[in-house]
């Protein structure tokens, strides 16, 4: 068939061919998002990294492990550790960013993320799978062959486009991204009644300014939340149509960059829209970069005397991915075989993994036995894209964190020590400092992980007493106001609930007897 056919081949491999500039600014927007994201999390290092935080290493290895990761992380208890561990992970980032041994950089970035992540499950997100993804197919791809410090002495390829088994995996990946997210969306509220995003938008925790534009107009979100279930389920499709491919992915990165913009200014999701803004610029067609590259060009020369002045820096040691000599054509054939094939069948694991998470009829023991699933953690290619799904989480709620004084005064911590009072704040979102402390608050609720609550409640009281300025507390309470999401815009009375307590002795509520106490231990 493909003998009488000689450009079958040719047409079916279309969707998956990639330009390999796209690469590079995928690979540049990946790093950029990568040091945000680090950014944003050490500011938090002790919290949230630390034996002194909301989990310390042993909690971890006991209610959120299994025995096949791996944390560098985990390797300490103190934030200074920490510390050390996120600059690293920062100066790879920017090597990546800059394209500077870029096949190590990524193979660097990726095990520093997958160490990070695994570190704290309890402040993760759909985002960071996505992040993760993009690092491990990016080792894979060619993404530092334009556009980089690796390639400033090299010659411009007469090519743009590429083809490969990676280009495959990363088409293939974003589809399959949306395709399941749709799949596992298989509530009423987003099939049948069209509610979903009045509930989304009922959450005060994740309501932003844009959302409440958009709230009070129920016809308008039942339209918004069809447009939203239809796009995850039907555009993925687009990237797999042999004709017309450029103005296919034209319209997909345009349809996503739109989508994701639209919920980073309705939805608190933190670094989600600008993941995956990130992730679509390797589908980019030529005639778009063509386009950029000549709005660009007049600052190449600029790009090229920077790049001079650079130091020809290299590593101190021997070993490295990238190649020190020309292979042979035969040993460059082998090396691709074998490259190829591993990717290939890592990508047919990927997509059993998602088939057996959103398949509804499944054999005994899944599509994936229990026996084979360990290479999905150990390597991080697990995945789940259950935002919002199968329905809208719907109790709703802020947290009051009551600190009882030696006096009797109760105090709000959550609000920086002001008398506590239970009316709803004007911004449930502003009492979070970041959304990795939301997603926290979020696992928080949920009754499998009512072991993680004391952690909390005795982290909380520690920083308190830290500042000699605050009054010694007897007793806190981290309280959650639930108020239920209820239909057609009805509003239900918030319920006091008690999630954790924690008394301390009366040695303890002197100030300064958090640090005591603590040295002693």
């Amino acid at each position: 068939m493909l003998n009488e056919h000689p450009g079958f081949w040719g047409v079916l491999k279309r969707p998956f061919v990639l330009d390999v500039r796209a690469l590079a600014l995928l690979r540049m927007a990946t790093a950029a998002v990568i040091l945000v994201d680090l950014a944003i999390r050490s500011t938090d290092l002790e919290a949230h990294y630390a034996n002194l935080g909301i989990l310390p290493v042993p909690a971890l290895m006991e209610h959120a492990w299994t025995p096949y990761q791996f944390s560098l992380h985990a390797a300490t208890g103190l934030w200074q550790g920490e510390a050390v561990l996120f600059l690293l992970a920062a100066g790879v980032a920017g090597a990546l960013l800059l394209g500077y041994h870029t096949r190590l950089a990524t193979v660097a970035s990726w095990v520093l993320l997958v160490s990070l992540q695994n570190r704290n499950t309890l402040i993760g997100q759909g985002g960071d799978d996505l992040l993760r993804m993009l690092l491990f197919w990016g080792i894979f791809l060619p993404w530092g062959r334009v556009w980089s410090y690796d390639a400033r002495d090299k010659p411009v390829p007469e090519r743009f486009d590429y083809f490969s088994a990676a280009t495959v995996a990363y088409v293939v990946q974003l589809a399959l991204l949306y395709w399941c997210t749709a799949l596992l969306k298989n509530g009423a509220e987003w099939t049948r009644d069209g509610t979903a995003l009045y509930y989304a938008f009922s959450l005060d925790q994740l309501l932003l300014p844009g959302g409440r534009l958009l709230y009070p107009h129920p016809d308008l979100l039942r339209f918004l939340t069809f447009g939203a279930y239809f796009t995850e389920l039907l555009l993925p499709f687009a990237l797999f149509i042999p004709v017309g491919v450029r103005w296919w992915r034209l319209l997909v990165v345009g349809v996503l960059f739109g989508f994701h913009l639209t919920i980073g200014l309705t939805l608190y999701v933190g670094l989600f829209f600008l993941i995956n803004w990130a992730s679509i610029l390797g589908l980019l067609p030529p005639v778009a970069l063509d386009w950029l590259t000549g709005r660009f060009s007049p600052y190449a020369p600029r790009v090229r005397r920077w790049q001079g002045r650079l130091p020809a820096w290299q590593l101190p040691w021997r070993l490295r991915l990238e190649r020190t000599r020309e292979p042979t054509a035969g040993g460059q054939r082998l090396a691709r075989a074998v490259r190829d094939t591993f990717v290939a069948v890592v990508l047919a694991y990927v997509c059993l993994w998602n088939l057996d998470d959103v398949a509804v009829l499944r054999p005994a023991g899944g599509l994936l036995p229990a026996p084979v699933r360990w290479l999905g953690y150990l390597f991080r290619i697990d995945q789940h894209w259950g935002m919002f799904a199968p329905v809208v989480f719907k109790d709703d709620g802020w947290y009051i964190f009551e600190g009882t004084t030696a006096t009797g005064k109760v105090l709000d911590l959550n609000r920086a020590g002001a008398p506590v009072r239970y009316a709803k704040p004007a911004s449930v979102v502003a009492l979070f400092k970041n959304d990795r402390w939301r997603k926290y608050s979020e696992n928080y609720l949920f009754v499998d992980n009512a072991w993680m609550r004391p952690y909390y409640c005795n982290y909380l009281l520690r920083i308190w007493h830290e500042n000699p300025a605050h009054a010694p507390l007897r007793h806190l309470s981290i309280v959650y106001m639930k108020e239920v999401s209820l239909p057609d815009y009805q509003v239900s009375k918030p319920t006091r609930e008690v999630l954790c307590e924690c008394e301390l002795p009366a040695q303890s509520q002197e100030p300064g007897a958090g640090k005591k106490q603590q040295a002693e231990e």
